[in-house]
């Protein structure tokens, strides 16, 4: 028992069930195992993959310990019933691989996709399949390897979730800073102001700080300031009772009483006339508004988060900015990278858009080559992940299936990408993303090389060197 427990930790999970069922006084199942077995069946028995075979009549002939230990499944129940009724995968059906290599006499190699375990569990794998012949050359069944993915998968997940947090997705050290600070403010009832270039994301980071946040289970309501007059903004803000003007036949919830007990977003704050400012740090500072033509005031129950592309503080400077409603609304501030600042991620953005339009458009894009990819990091986006989401929307009217290729993406794009090519030293997209960091890491250190290279996690002389393969300047500043 001891060596049972002792090996615990380093099995996977249907290797934990066996040595539960061995030490806990269960009944163990009887297997029927070959009682004078061949060479083959002994280097069957020991590996760790799952293999099974099938006659022409699709039911089970062989089924190894790997594949009892990861089906559940003893070789007793499987063999002599049909593959179909033992194994419930996601390739069943026309889609088998096996069935395909025996319609066409080739081998499927490493395919995923999952199957239900006798358990229930939903069990990742990835399969191969070969034909069986005898010794005349005639086709006498198939023969399927399979591989549990489940610690692979968890793996994944776990690697994911570093960087992931909602539906925000970023390898960027920038954003990395900004994830780590997103569940204190999520908890936060503070007015929360969120600045970045258009097309950077601001929508998205409110949508999950009220994800993330204790009003999750209230609206959210999201109001674009500087896509409405001043007039139509303040009677969409606050609503308007009957009577208040002519038309307003009957009472009118404004988006504050939509929002109640959720969160309200305010975008484009600073497209807000000085006028209806005023209205807003009253609503902000006392929790209370009036609807158009009432006499009474309402609570304000929401979370308040406003964002913008401007500089507010100039704005104040200007005079076009209330100041005292920039402190007001300048409580908490989250600053967003524009994505030229952040080019690591443009692979897993990518990625995420060809999942998205493979759902909407029911296509199968397997991905993005090379060269293309080459094009989106050499790009500077000053439309942001706007316009590199509809990039890949583009490509996606022009190619359906594989990869996407150069010739799929929008032709302004490869022009730009293609000068920038022949007058530039950086000549691939790793390149490209060593550039970003390294000047990324010295500007967040003035210029200081050594503290530079700490944070990048290479030796200062390796830096050195790659500043000057890459063409860089050095800095005067620091060391």
């Amino acid at each position: 028992m001891r060596k049972g427990l002792l090996s615990f930790e380093y099995t996977g999970k249907k290797q934990r069930r066996m040595i539960l069922r061995e030490h806990s006084g269960m009944p163990k199942k009887r297997s029927r195992r070959p009682e004078n077995p061949t060479p083959t069946e002994v280097i069957l028995e020991s590996i760790s993959d799952g293999v099974f075979t099938v006659d022409l009549e699709w039911r089970i002939t062989s089924f190894n310990r790997a594949a009892e230990v990861i089906t559940g499944v003893d070789r007793s129940e499987a063999i002599g019933r049909l593959c179909s009724e033992v194994f419930r995968a996601s390739m069943c059906g026309p889609d088998c691989p096996l069935n395909l290599t025996m319609q066409n006499g080739r081998p499927v190699i490493n395919k995923s996709g999952y199957f239900i375990d006798a358990e229930g569990n939903r069990i990742p794998i990835s399969v191969s399949t070969a034909l069986l012949k005898d010794k005349e050359g005639h086709i006498i069944g198939g023969a399927e390897t399979f591989r549990d993915l489940s610690e692979v998968e968890a793996l994944r997940q776990e690697l994911a979730g570093k960087f992931r947090v909602g539906d925000l997705t970023s390898r960027s050290p920038l954003m990395q800073r900004v994830f780590e600070v997103l569940p204190a403010i999520a908890a936060s009832p503070s007015t929360l102001l969120v600045l970045g270039e258009t097309g950077t994301g601001k929508e998205l980071v409110a949508r999950t700080i009220h994800g993330l946040g204790p009003r999750n289970a209230g609206p959210f309501v999201a109001v674009n300031c500087g896509a409405l007059p001043d007039t139509l903004l303040e009677s969409e803000l606050f609503g308007y009772k009957a009577g208040a003007f002519t038309g307003a036949n009957k009472d009118k919830p404004g988006r504050f009483a939509l929002a109640r007990g959720g969160t309200l977003f305010l975008d484009e704050i600073g497209e807000v006339s000085p006028a209806l400012q005023v209205r807003l740090l009253r609503v902000l500072q006392e929790r209370v508004y009036e609807p158009l033509g009432s006499i009474r005031s309402e609570n304000a129950d929401v979370r308040v988060i406003v964002a913008t592309n401007k500089d507010l503080a100039d704005q104040v400077r200007k005079k076009v900015f209330r100041e005292d409603l920039f402190y007001r609304i300048n409580v908490v501030r989250i600053e967003l990278p524009p994505l030229r600042r952040r080019k690591e991620d443009i692979p897993l953005l990518v990625e995420q858009f060809i999942n998205r339009f493979n759902c909407l458009q029911r296509k199968s894009v397997e991905g993005i080559d090379a060269d293309a990819l080459s094009h989106l990091m050499a790009h500077d986006w000053p439309g942001n992940i706007r316009e590199l989401e509809n990039a890949i929307e583009h490509a996606f009217i022009l190619c359906s299936e594989g990869v996407i290729r150069v010739a799929h993406l929008p032709e302004e794009l490869v022009c730009r990408g293609s000068a920038l090519a022949r007058n530039t030293d950086l000549r691939s997209a790793h390149d490209i993303l060593d550039v970003q960091a390294i000047l990324n890491a010295l500007e967040k250190n003035s210029g200081n090389r050594l503290a530079a290279a700490r944070q990048l996690g290479i030796h200062k002389t390796t830096l050195f060197r790659r500043m000057k393969k890459l063409g860089l300047s050095p800095v005067k500043e620091g060391r």
